[in-house]
């Protein structure tokens, strides 16, 4: 069974990312998930450009770029700027306007288009962002913070939204509180993949190597 592994970098060792980087690489993770936070849309600050820009120098591996920001037109161009075709932006509908004027710019780019669903956003009020983005990052915690406990009632909007996926052409993904259990759960449901953070790859005792092939080797 196939799907994608995402690093979770907000919980990355900064102290020598470099390092981080080509352990995660070589330990066979898919891509490099990057949250960018602008302490206003969530009382948090994480990620800058500067991470972006360092990262993307260090890897060829896709980047997932994540805005938790208010108004993501103002800077979606800083972020473009940065990145190349097969990487992905995702924005949260409610943080924009107009989210679709958004998502075209990065259509126009040539850059994957993405949404985030919060707990609390239903997937009713982004329908018609569906037909237009190629991925759904449906966070099963609230947005802002590493180390959350899983909201059982988001096991309903992944239901949702597998039940269209195939209809509209887009594919989802996991954010928040991913452990192994999750993965055996809703990989093979049809969840395309799922971004790690504290829960089951960064500040254990083991190598991520061990830890991505040992997902990788679960049985279904």
């Amino acid at each position: 069974m196939e799907f994608e592994l995402m690093a979770s970098m907000m919980c990355a060792d900064y102290s020598n990312l470099g390092k981080e980087v080509r352990d995660l690489e070589n330990g066979g993770i898919d891509s490099f998930h990057i949250d960018i936070m602008d302490g206003r849309y969530v009382q948090n600050f994480a990620m800058s450009l500067n991470d972006l820009r360092c990262i993307r120098k260090l890897t060829d591996k896709p980047l997932d770029v994540h805005l938790m920001v208010e108004h993501p037109i103002n800077t979606i161009d800083l972020f473009i700027k940065e990145l190349r075709e097969g990487d992905t932006i995702y924005i949260h509908p409610e943080a924009e306007y107009h989210p679709s004027t958004t998502l075209q710019k990065v259509i126009n780019a040539g850059i994957t288009p993405g949404i985030a669903l919060n707990p609390g956003t239903s997937v009713d009020n982004s329908k018609m962002l569906l037909t237009i983005v190629k991925k759904v990052l449906v966070m099963s915690v609230n947005p802002g913070n590493a180390g959350q406990m899983f909201l059982p009632y988001i096991r309903e909007k992944y239901e949702e939204l597998l039940a269209i996926r195939e209809e509209k052409h887009f594919d989802i993904y996991w954010d928040g509180a991913c452990g192994l259990d999750k993965i055996q759960q809703y990989a093979p449901m049809g969840v395309k993949g799922f971004v790690l953070g504290t829960t089951l790859l960064f500040g254990k005792d083991k190598p991520y190597k061990e830890t991505l092939e040992e997902i990788k080797k679960m049985e279904f």
